[in-house]
């Protein structure tokens, strides 16, 4: 049992940069397709609007917080679910290249929360995403009013957003790398949605990367 929970925690740790490459070209696509749409349907804005777009990439930004948020895979799936639930309830302030970024610092922190054992706190995150921890704070507190507190996700939803992820990636991949990397990512469902942070040591370790 500990054997293959193992094998299915390394399987999804080695397909998370295949997902973040991906997670980062959709929201890419979503960001720029509703600043197009702002000229015919009004926005409103929102304390995650920056005054300009970040210098910093989605991909670039996504990778950054993989690197250094030391949170279970599994978390980039839920901050998705999160991310579209947001947009859901919330459709006045679209996804956009404006406010992208903080959504995506904000909803990875608050799945890590949810979802591990282990996980580090709004200043460590601050620094991560490059904003105040005052700032990290509010946005928190703003997402989660966002969300309605709405934050359980059931195996069945998160088996359900899996398999849309691996139908979008079977477009950009072939049919093959498609299905082993959604694989990977549905089968830490099994083990309590893929592990569940790591040990004291590694997250003194990124601390230390992330203070140079």
């Amino acid at each position: 049992m500990a054997a293959a929970a193992s094998a299915e925690l390394v399987t999804c740790s080695n397909e998370m940069p295949r997902l973040i490459n991906f997670l980062s070209s959709l929201l890419e696509k979503v960001a720029e397709s509703n600043d197009l749409s702002r000229r015919f349907h009004p926005q409103k804005i929102s304390a995650f609007h920056g005054l300009t777009r970040p210098t910093i990439s989605i991909q670039s930004y996504l990778e950054r917080i993989f690197k250094y948020a030391n949170c279970s895979p599994s978390c980039f799936v839920v901050a998705y679910v999160y991310l579209d639930r947001f947009a859901q309830r919330q459709p006045s302030l679209p996804i956009n290249t404006y406010n992208v970024h903080r959504l995506l610092i904000t909803s990875v922190m608050v799945a890590a929360k949810f979802m591990d054992d282990m996980y580090y706190n709004n200043a460590y995150y601050a620094k991560v995403g490059g904003i105040s921890t005052a700032e990290m704070n509010f946005l928190e507190v703003d997402f989660l009013f966002g969300l309605s507190f709405h934050l359980n996700v059931t195996p069945k939803t998160f088996h359900t957003y899996c398999t849309y992820l691996q139908r979008e990636m079977a477009v950009m991949e072939s049919p093959a790398e498609a299905s082993a990397a959604a694989l990977g990512i549905g089968r830490s469902l099994k083990a309590q949605l893929c592990f569940n942070g790591e040990d004291d040591q590694t997250k003194q370790q990124q601390q230390q990367q992330l203070a140079v």
